[in-house]
């Protein structure tokens, strides 16, 4: 799409996108601060269509990036409210008689908790590069549009974050072992 400017193409442009957008927002915060978000992500993007250029960025790279920006602004708490959330799961009780299916589940959220706060420790640059491509299903080309950062960057990031939760699962098995 040239020209994602006039009103057919704008409704064209909110039905091929809105969805994937929503979704990607929707696991990161409740559903309807998503809506929100997405309906403010098509506003602004509304708002500044004279500004697009297609040459810079794909459509969806610039509303990712559009509504990415949003989700930084409303979500800045976002790693106290994984710490929070780790620390919960962290909390709960295990009887001590369980059979081998607890007992893997148990371990899968003792684990998970462990993640969720890994996942908080990353630089924020690293947990939205790893979440736009878990999350969102964007290549590492179409991260590097939204983030405006070359190609190369947005890999190592992933890759840094990637290695990070590995070592996590890593170290949670060894304990498991000792």
């Amino acid at each position: 799409m040239t020209k994602p400017l006039d009103r057919d193409a704008w409704v064209e442009l909110y039905d091929r996108h809105a969805r994937d957008l929503h979704r990607y927002l929707a696991l990161r915060v409740d559903a309807a601060i998503a809506d929100d978000l997405v309906s403010e992500a098509f506003l602004i993007a509304w708002e500044r269509r004279e500004s697009f250029d297609p040459a810079r960025a794909s459509v969806k790279a610039w509303l990712f990036g559009i509504g990415t920006n949003l989700l930084r602004q409303h979500v800045r708490s976002e790693g106290r409210r994984l710490r929070a959330w780790a620390r919960d799961h962290g909390r709960r009780a295990v009887t001590d008689r369980v059979d081998d299916r607890t007992a893997a589940v148990v371990d899968a959220k003792s684990l998970l908790s462990d993640l969720g706060e890994t996942l908080a420790d990353l630089r924020p640059e690293e947990r939205d590069v790893l979440l736009m491509v878990a999350w969102a299903d964007l290549s590492a080309a179409e991260v590097a549009e939204v983030t405006e950062t070359p190609v190369a960057t947005v890999r190592t990031r992933l890759f840094r974050a990637r290695a990070k939760l590995r070592a996590k699962i890593n170290g949670q098995e060894g304990d498991d072992d000792a």
